[in-house]
């Protein structure tokens, strides 16, 4: 089971840390993704860290601006968003595969568990 919590209304330039709480499987050996989903539109790859050394990816609208990362003792990832643009705003799911393949990290079906999502609306 994942659990996202940190959402919520900020304004251009500001910051959100979200957070990915996970219980019920072996958080270690998972890869964590964050997904986002906009009004009419699909949902997308946002951030990606590997369970096997760490190495972690990022789609290209969001490079530089946001950080992911994993805390194995805690059983938690977080998804540290800066530099929030109104286009950032959306739903932002997290997401657990225990054999993500990362060329694919994109895709949905790489995942076995999700989060319920948390809303993040960043005002210009």
């Amino acid at each position: 089971q994942l659990q996202a919590s940190g959402g919520g209304l900020v304004q251009a330039g500001g910051s959100l840390r979200l957070s990915c709480a996970a219980s019920g499987f072996t958080f270690d050996d998972y890869t964590i993704g964050w997904f986002r989903q906009a009004p009419g539109k699909e949902r997308e790859g946002v951030s990606c860290i590997s369970s096997s050394d760490g190495s972690t990816y990022y789609a290209d609208s969001v490079k530089g601006r946001f950080t992911i990362s994993k805390d194995n003792a805690k059983n938690t990832a977080y998804l540290q968003m800066s530099s929030l643009k109104p286009e950032d705003t959306a739903v932002y799911y997290c997401a657990a595969g225990q054999y993500v393949l990362l060329d694919l990290w994109v895709l949905r079906e790489e995942y076995d568990y999700w989060g319920q999502g948390t809303q993040v609306t960043v005002s210009s």
